[in-house]
Order: structure tokens, then sequence, then C-alpha cells
């Protein structure tokens, strides 16, 4: 073989080692990321759809990217309480993190239901008109009258109603703890101002929607 022959197979040579190279981390990443994706669905859904057990796990199916990122740093950060959780955001990288809420947001299983439907007409009209003698303004005015939310306001539609009534009605114990600003304390009021009956009406409604 003349020289130029050797020279032209060394650096072909090179080229797929470096090639190679670049492609392992790649996968590596993809394989990462598919194992955390198969740890959250043991929780969460194979779907992402929320599972109604003792403790109801909330749908992260079509929830916002922003919101979703949002609220993992905040279990990180203590200004979310909720120890499970906190430790699983925890051990997650910024891209990650990124990954996750990317993927979760992109998936759109219908609502698993099983609420009761008695109560939802009621939460309707709280969805869209609020409650002005209570000073309790329509959901719709933030997270959109289809219930998807924008960006870091996150989407309701879908949520599991029990999910959705433990969260109101115990905002203040879990949410916008530290020091640190969380966009989502703005809903502290409102919650405060919700009767029970106000909460499991919303919560009925908004489990409904697709």
């Amino acid at each position: 073989m003349s020289s130029f022959g050797s020279c032209l197979t060394m650096i072909r040579a090179a080229i797929l080692a470096a090639a190679l190279s670049m492609s392992l981390p790649v996968a590596s990443r993809a394989g990462e990321l598919q194992a955390k994706l198969d740890y959250c669905k043991t929780c969460h859904g194979l779907s992402g759809q929320g599972y109604r057990g003792y403790f109801p796990m909330p749908r992260l199916a079509g929830q916002q990217q922003e919101y979703l990122e949002n609220q993992l740093r905040a279990f990180v950060e203590r200004r979310r309480i909720n120890p499970i959780m906190a430790n699983v955001a925890h051990a997650l990288s910024p891209s990650m993190v990124s990954g996750l809420s990317s993927h979760f947001q992109h998936l759109n299983p219908k609502p698993i239901g099983g609420a009761p439907s008695h109560s939802s007409p009621a939460g309707r009209q709280i969805f869209n008109e609020g409650l002005p003698e209570a000073n309790v303004p329509a959901c719709s005015a933030c997270h959109g009258s289809d219930g998807h939310g924008q960006n870091e306001i996150p989407r309701l539609a879908g949520q599991l109603y029990e999910y959705m009534v433990g969260q109101l009605t115990g905002w203040s114990k879990v949410r916008g703890q530290g020091t640190s600003v969380d966009t989502s304390a703005v809903m502290a009021p409102t919650a405060h101002n919700m009767s029970r009956s106000q909460i499991e009406a919303v919560a009925a409604y908004v489990s409904t929607l697709p």
C-alpha cells in the first residue's frame, strides 16, 4: 500500500473513532433519561396520567415545561415541601430536569376521571367566573379557558381530583416556603378564600377537561 493510501486509511480510522466517541455520551444520556422516566412512571403512571392510590400522584402529562422545571427546583430549595420529591429532584442535573419536563409536556393521555359529578357544574362556574364576593378570580383568567396553562402557569386540565383537593386545602403548608420567591405563592390567598366545597367543585370540573 502506498504511503498516501496508508495515510488515508489512518485518517478514516481517526474520523470513525472520533464519531464513535461522540456518539457514546449521547447514547449514555439517552439511557440515563429513559431510566429516570421509568422511575417517574412507577408513581405517576405509564403515560404520566397520574395514579389514584393511598397517596394521589399528580398528572404530569401535558404539564407546562417551565412549570415542571420551576417546581422541581422548588423541591430542591425546600420552597415546596415533599420529602420524597425533594430527594428525587436533588439528584437531577439541570439538563435532566429539562429533559424530563419536556418529555412529560408532550404526553396527552385521557383524564382518568373518577371525580364526583354532582359538583362539576358549580366548579365550572367558579373556574370561568371566580367568586367576586370572596376575592377569588376566575381560574381561567390565568390557567386559560381550556385549563392548559402557559409557561410558568400550570395545566389543570385532567389533573386528579384527589390531588387537586389536597393541594388547594393544604396550600400554605406545602407551597411558597423558604426565602426565595415562588411564583406559585400567588395562589395562597386564592386557596385560603375558598371553602372546602368550592375547592372540591373546581377540582371535580378541571379533572374532566381533556
